[in-house]
């Protein structure tokens, strides 16, 4: 007779994956003690150490740890599947859902799609992952999260793509740029001047290579991996910037004004939608977050970042 919880194992593997019961229970929502008596209990069901505690560096699994922690993934994925099996049957949309987005717009979208999301399907229990884009392709891979909100930026062959809205580029700078006076302002206007790259995994890529179409170079003169900050570094007039998501704010989060222009000659837009692992959508929780999504982009509720849906 088991005398352990899908619970239980669902906190070793978050700490496992972790390496630390504090971010461990950041991740899950669950209070550390709770988390740190659940590794107890199985530690002393099972009777072996999952881990060797170094007050320093956190939690190291033993090596009896990292192979109960890959028996624990799969025992989960297992019993989720089983949920699945049963929507199925029943037709219903419950279980966990876990969602990634990328860092750079997901203050601006995740939040508002969850809360309606969780609305409308109240037995989902979803969990959100803000990561760069090569981090969500390794944790779709890893079926550590099923679904992830991006930009069809690099993608793989292995993952599957449901575009929702079109994302031009867009020029930010204060208002005591040079540039700040006109209504629109073109790739070649923009290499003349300092900019600040939003220096994240494929994102830098896809700027530079906007420079490159037309045969120039950027004048880098900062670089930033957080969007807030690089708004305020152009607030504070460092250099303008590029980005894809229209901010909702005319001011940077430290209080300066910030001037949105459009960019002219049709630079290469992204597109922004669902990405997921082959065969994702067999889960009821996927298919209906796709559906879902669709729905808001066609409704035009992401026209206020820029989007324009996609036909």
């Amino acid at each position: 007779m088991l005398r352990y919880t899908f619970r239980q194992l669902e906190y070793f593997v978050a700490v496992g994956e972790t390496g630390s019961i504090a971010r461990a229970s950041e991740r899950i929502n669950v209070s550390s003690p709770s988390i740190s008596s659940a590794i107890s209990q199985l530690e002393a069901e099972f009777g072996l150490p999952l881990f060797v505690r170094q007050h320093a560096q956190g939690l190291s699994l033993t090596q009896a740890g990292r192979e109960m922690l890959v028996q624990a993934q799969l025992v989960l994925r297992e019993a989720a599947a089983m949920m699945d099996i049963a929507g199925d049957i029943t037709g219903s949309v419950r279980g966990p859902l876990s969602v990634g987005c990328l860092l750079t717009f997901a203050q601006l979208v995740l939040p508002t799609l969850r809360k309606g999301f969780e609305a409308q399907y109240p037995e989902v229990r979803m969990r959100q992952h803000e990561l760069n884009q090569v981090e969500l392709f390794s944790a779709l891979r890893r079926s550590e999260i099923d679904v992830a909100l991006t930009y069809d930026l690099d993608l793989p062959a292995d993952l599957q793509f449901t575009g929702l809205v079109r994302l031009p580029p867009i020029a930010l700078m204060s208002e005591r740029h040079p540039l700040a006076a006109q209504d629109t302002v073109s790739m070649a206007q923009l290499s003349t001047h300092p900019m600040v790259l939003l220096d994240l995994p494929l994102s830098a890529d896809y700027f530079l290579s906007l420079f490159d179409e037309i045969g120039e170079k950027p004048e880098i003169a900062e670089r930033t991996r957080d969007m807030a900050v690089m708004r305020s570094m152009v607030g504070n007039d460092f250099g303008y910037s590029i980005a894809n998501v229209r901010p909702l704010s005319d001011t940077s989060p430290d209080g300066n004004p910030v001037r949105v222009l459009p960019i002219s000659g049709a630079p290469r837009a992204l597109r922004m939608g669902l990405l997921t692992a082959q065969n994702a959508d067999r889960s009821n929780a996927v298919r209906a977050l796709v559906d879902y999504a669709s729905t808001l982009a066609r409704s035009g509720q992401l026209d206020r970042i820029g989007g324009e849906p996609l036909t």
